[in-house]
C-alpha cells in the first residue's frame, strides 16, 4: 500500500513539474475543452449538417468510453515525449482496446447486434437479433428473432418469432405467434369477466339477496350500508357509486371501486346485520338480548315458543331459526301496523335465503293481530316450551300465558327500565301465580380496539432491547422499550407493540331480561 501511494504521488509530483513548463498549452486545452462537449444538442447540428454518420459513430464512442481517472486526464493533455516511462506504461495498462472478437457479457435491458461466431449470454428480457450460426441459451422474457436452423428451448412467457423448421416446446402462458411447424397446448383458463365458485356449496351474488357494502378507515368503519341487489340500480353513497350489474356475480367478500376509486367491501348481510338496518316501527329486540333470550328459554329445534309483541320481528327471525322447520312459533302483536311491519321483515329475509342458499327458509311463524290477555280461542289446545314477552304491562298477560306453559318452562320477559322490573314482580307478588323468579339481568356487550402500533406513514414499530448503560439500573432497564420503524422486511413475530382499549363507540343500555319458570305448587306469600 505505501509503495502504491508513494507510486502515485511521484506520478502526480512529475505531471505538474512538467504541466508548469507548458502553461500556454494547458491554458488553450482547458479552453477548447470547455467548448467541446458532445451533447444531443452537438449532434443533432452535426445531422443537419450532413455528418450524422460521424456524429454516430463519436456518440458510440462517448458512450463506450469509461470515466477516465485524474492522472490519465493530465496524461492525455501534455505531450507524449514529456512523459515518463512509468506513466506511459500506466496509461497503456488502463487503456484496453475493444477488439471486434471481444466478448463482452450483456447487460439486461441491452440491444445488441451480434457476430455470426460471437457467443454472447443473453439475460433476462433482452431483445437481441441473431445470425444463423449463433448459439444463445435463450432466458425467460427473451424476444429473439431466429433463423430456420436454430434450435433455442424456448422459456415460459417468451414472446417469440419463429421459423417453420424452429422445434420450440411451448409452455403455459406463452403468448407466440408460429408457424405450421410447432404444435402448441392452449392453457385450459377461464375467459375473462367469468368468475366460477370453486368450493362446494359457494355461490355468487345474484339480484335479490340483502348484502352490505361497507367502507372502513383508519381502523373505523366510516360507511356501512345494506341493501337489495337488482339490476338496473345504483349503490350511491357520499363514497360513490357502484352500479348494481356491477356487483352481479362477485364472490361474495370482496372490494369493488366506486365512482371516486373508493373501495367497498361487498358481503352478504347475515341475520344480525338485517335485523339491525332493516326497516323497523318500534324497537327491536336488540341481537345481544336475543342471544341471551335463548339460551334463558333453552329453545331448540320442534320447540312451540309463544311470543307476544311481535314489533318490527326481529325475536320472531331468531325464534324462526331456533325452532327450525320442524318447530313453531305464534306470534301475536296487538297493534296492526306493527303486525304489517314484522310480516314484511320476515318474507323479504325468507326470500333472501332461498336465493343465497337454493333453499327454502322455514314457514314457521304464525303473526296474529290480538290481545294476549283476551286470546284464550287463540291459545286453546296448545302449547308452549317457553314464552317471550315483549310488552308494557307483562303481568296482566301472565294469567293467560300461565295454562298453556309445559311444567317448568320458562317466560322471558323483555323490560325497557327497571320500573317496569319493579311493577312486574309486584305483580306476581298480588296475584300470587306459580312463577319463580330466577333471574334479573342486563346484557352488556363492550367493544374493544386490539390493533398494531402504526407509525404516521403507516410503517409498524418495532421494539427493540434496550442497551445497558451504567447509569440505569436493571429495573429501569427492564421497563424501557425503544421503538424503531424499519422499512425492509416484514417485522418478526412478536417484535410488534399492540394497542389495547375500549372502542370509543359503544352501545348503551338496551333492556332488563327478567326470566321467570313455571312451578306445579303455588309459592308461599312473601
Amino acid at each position: 500500500m505505501a509503495v502504491c501511494v508513494s507510486f502515485r504521488f511521484l506520478s502526480l509530483h512529475r505531471l505538474l513539474s512538467v504541466s508548469y513548463k507548458h502553461r500556454d498549452i494547458l491554458v488553450q486545452l482547458c479552453q477548447r475543452g470547455r467548448t467541446a462537449r458532445f451533447s444531443t444538442a452537438f449532434l443533432r447540428c452535426k445531422e443537419n449538417e450532413g455528418d450524422s454518420s460521424d456524429a454516430s459513430q463519436v456518440s458510440s464512442k462517448l458512450r463506450r468510453r469509461r470515466p477516465l481517472s485524474p492522472l490519465e486526464r493530465l496524461s492525455r493533455l501534455l505531450p507524449q515525449e514529456d512523459l515518463s516511462p512509468e506513466l506511459l506504461q500506466l496509461r497503456d495498462q488502463n487503456q484496453q482496446p475493444q477488439d471486434a472478437d471481444t466478448q463482452i457479457p450483456a447487460s439486461p435491458f441491452t440491444p445488441a447486434a451480434a457476430d455470426a461466431k460471437t457467443q454472447i449470454p443473453a439475460s433476462p428480457c433482452t431483445p437481441a437479433t441473431h445470425d444463423a450460426d449463433a448459439q444463445i441459451p435463450a432466458s425467460p422474457c427473451t424476444s429473439a428473432t431466429h433463423d430456420a436452423e436454430t434450435q433455442i428451448p424456448a422459456s415460459p412467457c417468451t414472446p417469440a418469432t419463429h421459423d417453420a423448421d424452429a422445434q420450440i416446446p411451448a409452455s403455459p402462458c406463452t403468448p407466440a405467434a408460429a408457424a405450421a411447424g410447432p404444435e402448441l397446448e392452449e392453457s385450459p383458463h377461464p375467459e375473462e369477466g367469468q368468475i366460477s365458485p370453486t368450493l362446494p356449496g359457494e355461490s355468487l351474488l345474484t339480484f335479490g339477496e340483502l348484502l352490505i357494502a361497507e367502507y372502513r378507515k383508519n381502523r373505523r368503519v366510516e360507511f356501512r350500508k345494506m341493501f337489495l341487489l337488482e339490476r338496473g340500480k345504483r349503490l350511491q353513497s357520499s363514497w360513490g357509486i357502484i352500479l348494481h350489474d356491477d356487483i352481479h356475480e362477485k364472490p361474495a367478500g370482496c372490494f369493488l371501486k366506486t365512482s371516486r376509486w373508493i373501495p367497498l367491501f361487498i358481503r352478504r348481510a347475515s341475520l344480525e346485520d338485517y335485523v339491525l338496518y332493516m326497516k323497523r316501527g318500534p324497537a327491536i329486540s336488540y341481537p345481544k338480548d336475543a342471544a341471551a333470550m335463548l339460551l334463558m328459554m333453552d329453545v331448540t329445534a320442534g320447540d312451540c315458543v309463544l311470543e307476544s309483541g311481535s314489533g318490527s320481528g326481529a325475536m320472531s327471525l331468531f325464534l324462526s331459526r331456533a325452532v327450525g322447520s320442524k318447530g313453531s312459533v305464534l306470534s301475536v302483536e296487538v297493534r296492526e301496523d306493527h303486525h304489517r311491519r314484522a310480516v314484511l321483515n320476515y318474507e323479504r329475509w325468507r326470500k333472501s335465503w332461498s336465493l343465497r342458499r337454493g333453499q327454502d327458509w322455514p314457514d314457521n311463524v304464525q303473526f296474529h293481530i290480538s290481545d294476549l290477555r283476551a286470546a284464550s280461542s287463540l291459545l286453546s289446545g296448545r302449547g308452549f316450551n317457553a314464552a317471550a314477552l315483549d310488552m308494557i304491562n307483562p303481568h296482566l298477560a301472565l294469567p293467560a300465558v300461565l295454562p298453556h306453559l309445559h311444567p317448568g318452562a320458562v317466560c322471558v320477559v323483555y323490560l325497557a327500565n327497571v320500573t317496569q322490573v319493579i311493577d312486574l314482580l309486584e305483580g306476581l307478588r298480588c296475584s300470587s301465580l306459580p312463577f319463580l323468579c330466577e333471574r334479573v339481568v342486563e346484557v352488556p356487550v363492550r367493544d374493544w380496539m386490539v390493533v398494531p402500533a402504526l407509525q404516521k406513514d403507516g410503517r409498524y414499530w418495532t421494539r427493540k432491547a434496550g442497551t445497558l448503560d451504567e447509569d440505569l439500573t436493571e429495573d429501569d432497564e427492564a421497563d424501557k422499550e425503544e421503538f424503531s420503524g424499519d422499512k425492509g422486511r416484514a417485522p418478526a413475530f412478536g417484535s410488534v407493540p399492540y394497542i389495547a382499549r375500549p372502542h370509543p363507540e359503544q352501545m348503551s343500555h338496551t333492556a332488563f331480561l327478567v326470566k321467570l319458570r313455571k312451578c306445579v305448587h303455588h309459592l308461599p306469600p312473601l
